[in-house]
């Protein structure tokens, strides 16, 4: 999912975020519970409206601020004091007030609000304080949940790094019988093995028929692999914000379009791209956009993160799509080392640099890359 935080995805119009292919962005209850404000939604009739978006919405909780607006969050059972980051102005947010922003919000899918601290921290007894009370805060949001018929209810596995919380974490939020699961608390610093062990540890106890929603996930390897580790869904910031400083993601790499090699290089971003950007101007909506002018504008002209935006967006929304055509023709496998092998290359030997981490993490799950290239 692309993230529009305050209901608008930086440097694109609704109409643009549709024609990525996007079906479903991320706005956040917190900052639209502070802007435009919970009458303004209510009068307009909710987020859609709001940003004149035809697709589906999915909204946070609110409770990733306490980790990013840390010094601004005071958390207590009641819920989360918070001091405005435009005026200083307190608020009060509790698992009902959380639900009836997202109930004037209007989105398809609702967050719990959780207890959510980095998963790093070394403070094992907050890290299960923050595990219990999300359950609690759950059962608080489904009794304060107004609409259940129309707008989807997702609980928020907690329990850091620890294995054994998560597990007691996912048995108390299955029981709750919600229509998805998302594992929280992760993208946040820690290692990718410990990642890998909490996403595996996660969705080996969750229901099959349900999303798996890992949050906070934007980079193509991470997403390839969480999917073989039995994730769904995901979210993160990284597509427009790296697109913002002029990079664009490509099969084989992210390109650094500020650099100066590229100021004569005449060809599409990427040629294998069907974005607006990187189509021809000959054919209908290609824009013919090159990486001579992506370099051009980068740096001065607020064209080029637009332009980089509309292509990183669709690049990862292809992907996945790619990636759900795979699972079903079954060959997620074979997908996977064609791909993560163009994406990561190979060194002067010609032997492909496999990250250890995504060795690790496939050959759990029965992809032996290694193997599998020494039998080429």
């Amino acid at each position: 999912m692309p993230v529009a935080t305050q209901a608008s995805l930086k440097g694109l119009t609704a109409s643009q975020l549709a024609r990525t292919g996007c079906n479903l962005c991320l706005n956040n209850t917190y900052h639209l519970g502070l802007k435009p404000g919970q009458e303004v939604l209510d009068k307009i009739g909710g987020a859609h409206k709001l940003q004149g978006w035809k697709g589906n919405i999915l909204t946070d909780s609110g409770g990733f601020q306490m980790v990013s607006l840390l010094q601004l969050a005071q958390v207590t059972e009641e819920g989360v004091r918070f001091l405005s980051p435009h005026d200083g102005t307190p608020m009060l947010l509790t698992p009902e007030h959380s639900m009836s922003l997202q109930n004037s919000i209007g989105s398809d899918i609702i967050m719990q609000l959780d207890d959510v601290i980095a998963a790093t921290s070394p403070d094992h007894a907050r890290m299960k304080e923050a595990m219990e009370r999300s359950v609690r805060w759950l059962d608080r949001c489904i009794a304060a949940h107004k609409k259940p018929e129309s707008q989807n209810l997702f609980c928020i596995i907690q329990g850091g790094l620890d294995l054994e919380m998560r597990k007691e974490c996912c048995e108390e939020m299955v029981k709750r019988d919600t229509p998805g699961i998302a594992i929280g608390g992760l993208s946040g610093g820690e290692d990718k093995e410990s990642y890998c062990k909490v996403v595996t540890a996660c969705t080996s106890l969750l229901p099959l028929h349900k999303p798996r929603y890992v949050m906070g996930v934007g980079y193509p390897e991470d997403l390839l692999v969480s999917v073989a580790l039995g994730a769904d869904m995901f979210d993160c910031v990284w597509p427009t914000r790296t697109a913002r400083f002029g990079n664009a993601i490509t099969p084989t790499g992210t390109l650094n379009l500020r650099h100066s090699r590229f100021a004569r290089d005449y060809r599409p971003v990427d040629s294998s791209c069907r974005c607006p950007c990187c189509l021809p101007n000959t054919e209908q909506g290609g824009l013919g956009v090159t990486r001579a002018y992506i370099y051009h504008v980068a740096n001065k002209e607020t064209v080029g993160a637009h332009l980089l935006t509309m292509h990183n967006v669709h690049f990862l929304l292809s992907l996945m799509g790619k990636v759900r055509e795979a699972i079903v023709e079954d060959r997620y496998p074979d997908f996977l080392r064609e791909w993560l092998g163009i994406y990561f290359g190979v060194d002067e030997g010609g032997i492909e640099k496999w990250p250890g981490w995504i060795v690790q993490a496939l050959r759990g799950v029965g992809v032996d890359l290694i193997a599998d290239s020494m039998r080429k």
